[in-house]
């Protein structure tokens, strides 16, 4: 099969298309129509995220294809439509999946499009409603709303009642933010500002931030009596610090995000947030904008455009 593989760890220039065995593994194997590009996929690279695989390896942490074999016991069966989270693999022809990273797609959501949804739906539905305890009619504030991150919260927030406001860098990823559903949307520069003024000087109640660097004091003024702050990642690439004397006055919380952690110690967790995610789906209230689609042989310019945040909505690899 082919595969795109980082063969050194000095960044996205450093992966190369080549022939492959195909992965071994008792788990659901599947024939990958296309793979979904994140920002993780950059950051290992160059060995900076949390897993820190040895080259040569294959990146790619969520495809959608058609099931070619199952194991006994699995809820999908060969020749059906899928949605999986390999977490690595997946930029190739073929990836092998435990059963319970493999997520059957309903009719109304394509194939393609469907290889967006694992890596960033499950952690901004983690984020919002588990962490984030998100309920009807609160404000959301959204950092990097035209990445897969920020297009994803959009769609959710909305999608479950909430007023959501994004933070956008120019008028192209401010036309994303909009499309995905945003109420409103502000600059970055100078948004606590632009918060204060659109809400009546009453801020919001959960700043989703998956950008960090100098934002975080800005987002804890942002935020109404017993807001809440989650971190979901630094894509800026400096990690903040928080003064917690900041915390008491309104009591604020500052809550981490780690999808994937939570659920390696609850295995059954992802396929319980397919279930809840489902009717939204079926609806078409949470399939991403499409910014771009290369085959696999460009798979280093799509991570690059990642890493240098050119992306605009949803990067995938089709193969």
């Amino acid at each position: 099969m082919r595969a795109a593989v980082v063969e050194r760890l000095d960044g996205p220039a450093a992966i190369r298309v080549e022939d492959r065995p195909e992965p071994e593994g008792g788990g659901v194997r599947i024939r990958v129509v296309a793979a979904g590009v994140s920002y993780p996929d950059a950051l290992l690279t160059r060995g900076l995220y949390q897993v820190r695989p040895d080259p040569p390896f294959v990146p790619g942490a969520e495809v959608s294809g058609v099931v070619v074999e199952a194991p006994h016991g699995a809820d999908v069966a060969p020749g059906q439509r899928v949605a999986a989270f390999p977490g690595l693999g997946g930029f190739a022809e073929t990836v092998v999946v435990p059963p319970h990273l493999v997520f059957p797609l309903p009719d109304e959501v394509g194939t393609e499009v469907a290889a967006g949804l694992p890596m960033n739906l499950l952690t901004v539905h983690f984020a919002l409603l588990d962490r984030g305890r998100l309920n009807p009619g609160e404000r959301v504030l959204v950092h990097g709303a035209a990445g897969g991150i920020g297009v994803a919260a959009i769609q959710l927030a909305a999608a479950r009642g909430a007023e959501v406001v994004a933070v956008t860098s120019t008028d192209a990823k401010a036309e994303v933010a909009r499309s995905a559903g945003a109420h409103h949307v502000v600059e970055a520069e100078g948004f606590r500002d632009a918060v204060r003024e659109l809400t009546g000087g009453e801020g919001v109640d959960v700043v989703l931030d998956p950008v960090g660097g100098d934002r975080v004091t800005d987002s804890l003024r942002c935020l109404r009596r017993r807001g809440r702050l989650l971190i979901v990642g630094f894509t800026a690439g400096a990690i903040p610090e928080v003064k917690v004397n900041r915390l008491l006055l309104n009591n604020l919380d500052v809550v981490g995000v780690g999808w994937g952690a939570y659920w390696l110690g609850e295995p059954d967790y992802p396929a319980s947030q397919w279930q809840d995610l489902l009717a939204d789906l079926r609806a078409g209230r949470l399939l991403p904008p499409i910014g771009a689609r290369h085959p696999l042989e460009d798979a280093a310019e799509a991570v690059a455009s990642l890493e240098e945040r050119r992306a605009l909505g949803k990067v995938l690899l089709v193969t």
